[in-house]
């Protein structure tokens, strides 16, 4: 990938935008039509999260979600029918606002993950910014997730919608 083409956001379908900012950021943005206390709360109630986090067409469910949302609190979730975990640590948290929390589960430093909730007449823009430990640690997770976030995040309108009417 040559250096213009990295810095370029990547317009994707239901309005996500994945860019790669430098050798180990990736930034993925999506606006919403809700205020930002709503979709915070999707991001930090397990309940809610379990709803609306892991992508349908792939046939992944979460089968545990655990969350401690407060700086040193942890978070753990696993899918179903699967081994597969990821768990880390919340570092920042701001109601409303803005979470960053660690990703610890490769057994060597993951990304740090920065997700900002900004209203602007009753939408959230909402930003998701990994910074990665090296450039080899981008390029092995690639943009893969970022890209799944397409659909995750179209779940996540539909859960908006039924948290709004209530």
């Amino acid at each position: 990938m040559d250096a213009r083409r990295e810095s370029e956001p990547a317009p994707m379908k239901n309005g996500v935008t994945v860019e790669r900012k430098s050798d180990r950021e990736l930034v993925t943005t999506r606006t919403f039509n809700s205020p930002a206390r709503i979709v915070f709360e999707a991001w930090t109630r397990p309940e809610l999260f379990k709803r609306w986090w892991a992508p349908k067409s792939m046939g992944m469910s979460l089968r545990s979600c655990e969350m401690d949302v407060r700086v040193g609190g942890k978070y753990r979730l696993e899918f179903e029918g699967d081994a597969m975990a990821f768990f880390g640590t919340y570092l920042e948290v701001i109601p409303h606002s803005r979470l960053v929390w660690t990703n610890e589960e490769g057994g060597e430093s993951g990304p740090v993950t920065t997700v900002t909730f900004e209203e602007k007449g009753g939408k959230t823009l909402l930003v998701l910014h990994e910074l990665y430990p090296s450039k080899e640690a981008l390029d092995a997770a690639g943009t893969g997730a970022a890209e799944v976030l397409g659909e995750t995040f179209m779940q996540l309108d539909e859960l908006l919608v039924t948290l709004g009417a209530r």
